[in-house]
């Protein structure tokens, strides 16, 4: 892709922010930083990145509050740092509209391999010009993916939702009826084989559901909990 990858790195400690720049550049992103979540606000609102990473403890104003500031307007990709490994801490993050968390000491190897899976996964599904007369739509009564634009449309109103939200239901949705545990879903839509947080899954279904019922009732009722076991995206009457 010709295209530069920008990548705002936000944390109050210089080390870090030096660290991660020093990686990330490595591999030919274009890194730019903010060091408190006021500053990372400011820059996320008025500038295209793909990626933010961003520190949770800061001052002025502390990555949850910048992660949700921004949520109300953007859809990019955010990966919280935290030296807070606590579920509550995670999911606290993962309410707010966050994609990833990736805990305190961390391998700058390891920000990198999550950046890359981020980026493989937000880029495929950026709008691109279709070329074909046939596109890739999973559609039903209420609810419309067009997988080709990256769009979302429930009863005729797009849904704005972020990466991660968009591939969740995708993934959902090519499967009508079928259920998911949510150990299949960390696996297939975050790609965790051996870690990662179920709670990851249920704040990421409800923030869809959420934002589904704003513009459609039916469409958010498409996204159904099995009990013990976990989701599945049930059709409901075509007739």
């Amino acid at each position: 892709m010709d295209e530069e990858i920008k990548i705002l790195i936000v944390d109050d400690e210089d080390r870090i922010r030096r660290l991660l720049r020093m990686y990330l550049e490595r591999e030919g992103y274009v890194i730019d930083e903010a060091e408190n979540g006021q500053e990372a606000v400011e820059k996320a609102l008025s500038t295209e990145y793909h990626v933010i990473i961003l520190d949770i403890m800061m001052p002025v104003m502390d990555g949850l509050e910048a992660c949700t500031a921004i949520r109300e307007e953007k859809t990019t990709p955010i990966v919280l740092l935290t030296a807070k490994g606590e579920e509550a801490n995670r999911v606290e993050g993962f309410e707010t509209g966050a994609d990833d968390y990736i805990v305190k000491p961390f391998s700058p190897r390891e920000v990198v391999l999550r950046i890359k899976a981020i980026l493989r996964r937000s880029l495929v599904t950026l709008p691109i010009a279709n070329t074909s007369s046939s596109k890739d739509l999973v559609a039903f009564k209420h609810l419309t993916i067009d997988h080709d634009a990256h769009r979302v449309s429930a009863d005729g109103t797009e849904v704005n939702l972020t990466p991660k939200e968009y591939e969740l239901l995708y993934f959902l949705a090519k499967s009508p009826d079928k259920v998911f545990d949510r150990e299949q879903l960390l696996k297939e839509v975050w790609h965790y084989d051996f870690f990662g947080d179920l709670r990851t899954v249920d704040t990421h279904v409800k923030r869809l559901r959420e934002k589904l019922n704003r513009v459609s009732e039916n469409a958010a009722k498409m996204i159904v909990t099995v009990w013990g076991v976990g989701y599945k995206f049930e059709v409901v009457d075509e007739d």
